[in-house]
C-alpha cells in the first residue's frame, strides 16, 4: 500500500514539475518576439467566395518597417508587449505607438468581438484552458482588437502557436471597404532563428443578429519579424522611457473598464475624433483626463 501511495505521489510531483517546465519553456518563446525588428507585412486576397460579379477584392498590401518589441510585464504567468513602429530616417526617426501583445496562462476571462464594435464577455471554465496561453491583441489605443486561447508547441526544433478568433477589420481595410463587418483570423505565431513570423489565414465575414454568418472572401497574411542590433531602436527604446508614465496609465484604465466583466460597446468616434486622435495628442498627460477621455467612449450594451 505505501509503494502504490509513494507511487501515486511521485507522478504528482512529476506531472506539477512537467507543467512547470513547460509553461517556462512557452514563457521564454514568448518573450523571443520582444527586441528590435526588420519587418514586412504582406497581405493578398486569396479566394472570393460571394457570388456577385460586381465583387472587387483587395488589392495586396505590402509594407515594412522598423519595429521595437518592448517587455512591459514579466510576471509568473503575465507577459506584455508594446510594439512601437519607427519611422523615417536614422537621423530624425518618428515613434508611432502600435500594438501591444498580452499573454495570460490559463486565462479564463476572455472579451469576443461580436462585429460592429460590440465584444461580448466570456468565462470559460478552467478544463477549456488548461495549460493553454491566451494571446489578448490591443488597438494602438489599448482598446481591445482580438484575443484566443492555445497551447504553445515545441516540437521538431519548431515553436508555435496558433488560434482562430474574431475580430474588427484592420486599418488596412475598414478605411476602404464597408461590405464585411468581421474578420476570422486564423494566427500562427512562429519562433525562428532570426526572429519570429506571424502567419494568417483570415476569413472576411458578413455577421448579422438572427443571420448565419456569411463568407465573402479569404485573405492571406504573412509578416516577417527579422532581428536585427537593439542599437537600431534606440530612439523607440528612449520614446517609450519618457512616455512610459502615459501609457501605464490607459492601461491601467482599460484593464478597469475589462476588469467589470461586462459585455462592451465602443463608439469608434465621439466629437467626430477617434479615440486614438485623443490619446495621441502629447498634451493629454493627466490620468484624471486620460480616465474621462477612454470613458467617453465606452457604451452601454443594448438590451
Amino acid at each position: 500500500m505505501k509503494t502504490l501511495l509513494s507511487s501515486i505521489v511521485l507522478s504528482v510531483v512529476s506531472l506539477g514539475a512537467f507543467a512547470q517546465d513547460k509553461m517556462e519553456q512557452d514563457a521564454e518563446a514568448i518573450k523571443k518576439m520582444c527586441g528590435c525588428y526588420e519587418v514586412s507585412f504582406n497581405f493578398a486576397e486569396t479566394f472570393q467566395h460571394v457570388k456577385d460579379s460586381l465583387y472587387k477584392p483587395s488589392k495586396n498590401k505590402v509594407t515594412g518597417g522598423l519595429e521595437w518589441a518592448q517587455l512591459v510585464t514579466d510576471e509568473d504567468g503575465m507577459i506584455q508587449i508594446q510594439h512601437l513602429l519607427q519611422v523615417g530616417p536614422p537621423s530624425q526617426p518618428m515613434i508611432v505607438k502600435h500594438w501591444r501583445q498580452d499573454w495570460m496562462y490559463e486565462n479564463q476571462d476572455f472579451y469576443m468581438y461580436n462585429a460592429d464594435n460590440e465584444w461580448s464577455f466570456v468565462n470559460k471554465p478552467k478544463s477549456e484552458v488548461e495549460g493553454q496561453w491566451t494571446q489578448k491583441v490591443y488597438q494602438v489605443d489599448d482598446s481591445p482588437r482580438y484575443e484566443g486561447s492555445a497551447t504553445w508547441v515545441h516540437v521538431d526544433g519548431k515553436s508555435y502557436w496558433e488560434n482562430t478568433t474574431p475580430a474588427p477589420l484592420p486599418r488596412r481595410e475598414y478605411t476602404v471597404r464597408s461590405d464585411y463587418n468581421l474578420t476570422m483570423r486564423g494566427n500562427r505565431q512562429e519562433i525562428t532563428e532570426n526572429g519570429w513570423i506571424h502567419d494568417q489565414d483570415n476569413q472576411k465575414i458578413v455577421r448579422e443578429k438572427g443571420a448565419e454568418d456569411v463568407l465573402i472572401a479569404s485573405e492571406k497574411g504573412y509578416n516577417v519579424y527579422k532581428r536585427v542590433d537593439d542599437s537600431r531602436c534606440a530612439a523607440a527604446q528612449e520614446w517609450w522611457k519618457e512616455n512610459y508614465d502615459k501609457w501605464e496609465a490607459v492601461r491601467d484604465t482599460w484593464s478597469a473598464i475589462y476588469g467589470r466583466d461586462k459585455d462592451l460597446v465602443l463608439k469608434e468616434k465621439h466629437e467626430n475624433k477617434r479615440l486614438y486622435d485623443y490619446l495621441f495628442n502629447e498634451n493629454l498627460t493627466e490620468k484624471k483626463e486620460i480616465k474621462k477621455t477612454i470613458e467617453s467612449f465606452v457604451e452601454s450594451p443594448a438590451k
